[in-house]
């Protein structure tokens, strides 16, 4: 994992770092403006106080590139370094040193708050991630995200679970075709939304419907579903649902969720299953601590 599978400069990713330093009125810090310096230049270190999982290290410069575009005004020449052995996805120690931005002393300032939110945050996503993909290691398992994740932020918490290990499950609505328990209950039961999703598809997308017993997956499966999201089911009933599984003529892929936790995950992982889905690695994750030191230049 590297910061390559990130384009920092897309007009998405743009578009958040910009409406971020919007929210904090970077360009107008009084308390910069009105105590350092135009000209003066300083040094930031950015160090990891805890052990985690480094996620979005390649926020950091486009951060002060936004920001130059939105200040309207020429800035300094800056410098972002890390030691070659520092990218996205690799396990940081406390006190290790992340990053070093060199620049004018009032944008680091300014943008010091912006930084710091988008590496805490990712980092605790990626961190927390990385657990549980340690947690199911030897496995065939694959920890998935859901999306359960911060408006507006998508993009950015599911590039964090890819850094920790993780893999990402449906960007939006549009990436596939997952009936749940509401599209079962207003199209009338679960044949006929089943029958209605086969003959509406778009393309060749799968049909994954959620089920919450074994006597709802044989149901699905003798009518046509491809895929299966088992949603709070015991682990013994997904082995059991593997096994019925087992015995398709066609590959169906097992999903399950729902009451998964770093204390089960194990258990339902040695089930067989394909996939779990975790919402806590987003909606729930703690955000790493670091910090921003910084020194005249």
């Amino acid at each position: 994992m590297n910061e390559t599978d990130m384009d920092w400069n897309s007009r998405r990713i743009t578009a958040i770092l910009e409406n971020a330093l919007n929210e904090d009125r970077a360009t107008r810090d009084a308390t910069s403006y009105a105590c350092i310096d135009p000209n003066q230049r300083a040094s930031a270190t950015i160090i990891a106080k805890q052990e985690c999982i480094l996620s979005g290290l390649g926020c950091v410069p486009r951060i002060l590139d936004v920001y130059a575009a939105l200040d309207g005004a020429v800035t300094s020449h800056y410098e972002v370094t890390s030691h070659p052995s520092i990218f996205d996805g690799i396990r940081m120690n406390a006190g290790q040193q992340v990053a070093v931005i060199r620049h004018n002393a009032r944008v680091i300032l300014s943008c010091e708050r912006v930084i710091l939110n988008f590496l805490q945050r990712m980092a605790g996503i990626a961190t927390t991630t990385r657990k549980f993909v340690d947690a199911v290691e030897g496995t065939r398992v694959r920890i998935l995200d859901t999306r359960k994740t911060a408006p507006g932020l998508r993009v950015i918490d599911k590039y964090a679970v890819r850094c920790g290990g993780g893999q990402n499950h449906r960007l939006d609505l549009s990436d596939g075709v997952l009936i749940k328990g509401n599209h079962i209950a207003l199209a009338g039961g679960a044949i006929p939304v089943l029958e209605r999703a086969i003959h509406n598809r778009r393309g060749r997308q799968p049909i994954e419907i959620e089920v919450r017993s074994l006597e709802e997956l044989e149901q699905a499966l003798d009518h046509g579903a491809e895929a299966i999201l088992l949603d709070n089911v015991s682990v013994e009933s997904v082995r059991k649902a593997v096994e019925i599984c087992s015995r398709q003529p066609r590959r169906i892929p097992l999903e399950c969720a729902g009451g998964i936790n770093l204390e089960n995950v194990r258990a339902y992982a040695e089930t067989g299953v394909d996939f779990i889905s975790v919402g806590a690695l987003t909606h729930s994750s703690t955000a790493v601590d670091m910090s921003l030191r910084v020194t005249p230049a």
